[in-house]
């Protein structure tokens, strides 16, 4: 296969809209998350399409599944050309004296240690090949903070630095680094952040016309589909109804 794309958190929302994306536009992909009867049915529905798809199960927070799932790949799908860096959540939303420390474990261990993890193996092969692009899931909350957004904000921040960080690490050898910043997307997002509370979670995108998960791979795409000359670093995206990351015109 001539172009390959390495899709993390692929189950729903935004990973599994990318996936989506770039199989349409001739990618094959690997997909990886933690769910393998949702990784199946993305592989089904990809392979309908005619596209090529490979599954890994692993969790990101783990440096040795992620090791061991990256090093068993078949020779054929080794030379990935666009890692999306997309796994990632929030859990909890209480000031930091109410927070609970497995809740923040799992966001640091999850949006900055795995991110690490992966992009340190998939751009040992970049840097062989002297190509490659990285595109890290940012967010408005890695911009600015918000009341009972403590750690979350915290971890998306840090894959602000990282992805400027990685950008000169990468630099002599050719290889694009891009963070994709979403403001409110209705994904599962908020009912993973308030522990499966639906009710809770739906009133988050209540009252105005939210972004969906294909608005953020759209532009996953158009930074991915730019000539070899051009990388867009950074790329902010909020709903029309949205100033900032706690300022909404709700109707």
């Amino acid at each position: 296969m001539e172009k390959i794309a390495l899709v993390t958190g692929a189950t729903s929302g935004i990973g599994e809209a990318t996936a989506l994306k770039l199989a349409e536009n001739g990618f094959g992909v690997i997909i990886t998350g933690r769910r393998q009867e949702r990784l199946a049915v993305l592989k089904n529905k990809l392979e309908a399409n005619g596209s090529h798809v490979l599954t890994l199960c692993f969790d990101v927070r783990d440096e040795e599944e992620v090791n061991t799932a990256l090093k068993g790949l078949p020779p054929e799908w080794q030379n990935i050309g666009v890692l999306v860096n997309n796994a990632g959540l929030a859990a909890g939303f209480e000031p930091v004296q109410q927070g609970d420390s497995v809740d923040w474990n799992r966001m640091i261990d999850t949006n900055v240690k795995g991110l690490l993890y992966v992009t340190r193996f998939v751009s040992q092969g970049m840097i062989a090949r002297k190509k490659g692009h990285i595109v890290n899931i940012g967010s408005i909350a890695g911009k600015e903070v918000y009341p009972n957004g403590n750690v979350y904000c915290a971890t998306k921040h840090a894959v602000d630095a990282l992805t400027k960080g990685i950008r000169f690490d990468l630099l002599p050898y050719n290889i694009k680094v891009t963070q994709i910043c979403p403001g409110a997307v209705e994904t599962e997002f908020s009912i993973v952040r308030f522990h499966g509370d639906k009710s809770r979670a739906d009133k988050v995108y209540e009252g105005y016309e939210c972004l969906v998960a294909d608005d953020i791979a759209e532009c996953i795409w158009f930074a991915v589909s730019r000539p070899p000359h051009v990388n867009v670093n950074d790329m902010l995206v909020m709903p029309t109804a949205q100033a900032s990351a706690s300022v909404f015109h709700k109707i």
